[in-house]
């Protein structure tokens, strides 16, 4: 091997590593950005829990209300007053600027 075929390997090698370092950088970056999401996601996801749970001691213990709705629905129906949606297609997430939401209010409402 002569000198110019191992100074175009050494070249070749470093131009590969350089590209292995940027994407390496790139999957560091959506790494952390799904951590923070993720962290995001479980604290809202608590936050529903306890918003739930205090649903729940707070409704009468009757199964129905004179409006027609059961306890659940109560529940459902808080959960949207609060600005969630829960409906099946975005169950959890919160209702950008309290906009309404067609599938929630039938999940609520239906048979009503």
């Amino acid at each position: 091997m002569d000198k110019q075929e191992v100074y175009q390997q050494f070249k070749s090698l470093e131009e590969q590593l350089q590209q292995m370092s940027a994407q390496f950088g790139d999957l560091q970056t959506e790494m952390t950005q799904v951590f923070e999401r993720n962290a995001e996601l479980e604290i809202e996801n608590q936050r529903l829990r306890d918003l739930v749970r205090e649903l729940q001691r707070t409704l009468p213990d009757d199964p129905e209300t004179p409006q027609g709705l059961s306890k659940s629905r109560q529940i459902l129906e808080k959960l949207y007053e609060e600005g969630f949606h829960v409906c099946r297609e975005f169950y959890g997430t919160r209702r950008k600027q309290d906009e309404e939401c067609a599938f929630c209010l039938e999940v609520i409402y239906r048979d009503q």
